[in-house]
C-alpha cells in the first residue's frame, strides 16, 4: 500500500470516528439519561371494587402489569391489607358522605385513619389519602334535586383534609398526604387556550385559594379526574387523534397567547389546570391526574367508543408520560396518573347507560397489549449512546 493510500484511509477513518463523536453527543442530550428515570411519573390503574376478585388476584395482576401503584376510591381494609410489602402504592379515598362529619370532629377522622391505614402502615405504602372524590360534581346534583344546604359537603371540604392532616400528625404520620379530588369540568373555565384558564367563580376565592395554601404548606398534590374523552365529545373542532396521542405533522393546536404548540388534548388540559394554580399563586404544586381513560365500548352507541380508540389512548399516554418530555409548561409534567379503570364495570344501572373503562375484561383477561414499565420507547433509546461508543471503538481497530 502506498503511503498516499495508507494516509487517505487513515483520514477518512479519523472523519468517520469525529461523525460518529458528534452522533454520540447529540444522542446524549437527545435522550434521557437513565439517571433521570426517577423523574418520570407514576402511571397507576383505579380499582373499584365490585366482587367476584379475590385480594390476591388484585396484587397479582398489578405484578404482573408492572403497575405500582393503585388508586382505591372504595378503600376497603381487607383490600388494604392485601397489599402488605407488595412494593404497590396506594391512593386511599374518603366517602364524600363522611366529610361533613370528619369536619365537624377530629376524633371521626382518627376513627376512620384507625380502620384503614394504621393497622396496616407502613407495611402497605399508602402515599396519599383524598378526602372526597369529584365533590363537586355532586354538589350539582344535589342542587337540582334542592337538597338543603346541610348537605354540601364542599362547604365543609377543607375543614375535613385539615382534620385528617393533624390526626395523621398525631399518629406520627408525616408522610402520607392528604388531598382531595376535582373534576375538569367542574372547576377550570376552559381548555383552550390553557392561558386563559382559571378556577371557576366563586370557587376560586372561596374554596380553590384558602385549599391550594393548604396543599402548599403540607407538600400535597393537586388531585384532578381529566378525561380528553369528554371534552372531544362536547367539542366538534378537536379531531380524534388530537384527543388519542396521534402524532402527526398538522396535528396540533397553538396558544397564541404565549407561542406554546400543543400536539396532544391531554397536555392542553394539564397546562390549563396549572395555569389555573399559577393565577391563584401556587404554581410548583405537583399535579396527580387521578382519572384518565378511554372507553372501548358504550351502550348509548357512541362510535367514538370502541376498542381501537381505547387501546391507542391509552398506549399513547403511557409513551408520552414515560418519555420524560413533560408539559410544555411544566418539565416534570404530572407526579402521576392513574388509568381509569382496571376492570370492566358490568353493573346494571337503568339511571345511566354503561361505558366500560376497564383495561381487563370481567374475566380479568386483557383487553390490550400494554407495558406500564416504560421499557418501550425512549427509555430503550438511552443505551443508543453506548452502542455507537461500541461501534466507533470498533472501528478504530
Amino acid at each position: 500500500m502506498s503511503p498516499s493510500s495508507s494516509s487517505s484511509s487513515s483520514s477518512s477513518k479519523n472523519l468517520s470516528i469525529l461523525f460518529i463523536f458528534f452522533i454520540i453527543i447529540f444522542f446524549s442530550f437527545l435522550v434521557p439519561s437513565a439517571g433521570t428515570e426517577s423523574n418520570h411519573p407514576s402511571i397507576g390503574i383505579t380499582y373499584n371494587n365490585r366482587g367476584g376478585t379475590t385480594t390476591h388476584q388484585i396484587v397479582s395482576l398489578l405484578q404482573s402489569l408492572k403497575i405500582n401503584s393503585i388508586r382505591l376510591p372504595d378503600s376497603d381494609p381487607e383490600i388494604i391489607r392485601s397489599f402488605s410489602y407488595s412494593g404497590i402504592s396506594l391512593l386511599l379515598s374518603i366517602p364524600n358522605s363522611l366529610i361533613t362529619q370528619i369536619a365537624s370532629n377530629q376524633s371521626e377522622a382518627l376513627h376512620w385513619l384507625n380502620h384503614h391505614v394504621t393497622p396496616f402502615y407502613p407495611r402497605v405504602h399508602i402515599s396519599t389519602i383524598s378526602v372526597g372524590n369529584n365533590v363537586l360534581d355532586e354538589k350539582e346534583k344535589e342542587e337540582e334535586e334542592e337538597a338543603t344546604s346541610d348537605s354540601n359537603h364542599s362547604d365543609f371540604l377543607l375543614s375535613a383534609m385539615e382534620n385528617v392532616r393533624q390526626a395523621l400528625d398525631e399518629l406520627g404520620i408525616d408522610k402520607i398526604k392528604v388531598s382531595t379530588t376535582f373534576s375538569f369540568i367542574n372547576v377550570i373555565t376552559t381548555a383552550f387556550p390553557p392561558s386563559s384558564a382559571e378556577f371557576q367563580q366563586p370557587l376560586a376565592e372561596s374554596l380553590m385559594k384558602p385549599l391550594l395554601g393548604f396543599l402548599s404548606e403540607t407538600n400535597s398534590s393537586f388531585l384532578i379526574n381529566l378525561y380528553p374523552y369528554n371534552l372531544y365529545r362536547n367539542n366538534p373542532e378537536i379531531t380524534i387523534g388530537y384527543a388519542i396521542f396521534q402524532e402527526h405533522p398538522f396535528v396540533f393546536r397553538d396558544d397564541l397567547l404565549t407561542g406554546v404548540r400543543y400536539r396532544n388534548l391531554f397536555d392542553m388540559m394539564v397546562d390549563s389546570v396549572l395555569t389555573a394554580m399559577a393565577l391563584q399563586g401556587h404554581e410548583n404544586i405537583p399535579l396527580i391526574v387521578t382519572e384518565t381513560g378511554w372507553p372501548s365500548s358504550d351502550e348509548s352507541k357512541d362510535m367514538d367508543a370502541n376498542h381501537v380508540y381505547a387501546e391507542l389512548y391509552i398506549k399513547g399516554l403511557v409513551r408520552h408520560l414515560k418519555s420524560g418530555f413533560g408539559t410544555p409548561l411544566r418539565r416534570d409534567g404530572v407526579a402521576e396518573t392513574y388509568v381509569f379503570e382496571l376492570v370492566d364495570d358490568e353493573t346494571k344501572d337503568n339511571a345511566q347507560t354503561r361505558r366500560h373503562w376497564g383495561i381487563l375484561y370481567p374475566n380479568m383477561t386483557k383487553k390490550y397489549d400494554l407495558d406500564f414499565s416504560g421499557s418501550i420507547g425512549m427509555s430503550d433509546m438511552s443505551m443508543m449512546p453506548f452502542g455507537i461508543w461500541l461501534f466507533a471503538v470498533m472501528l478504530m481497530r
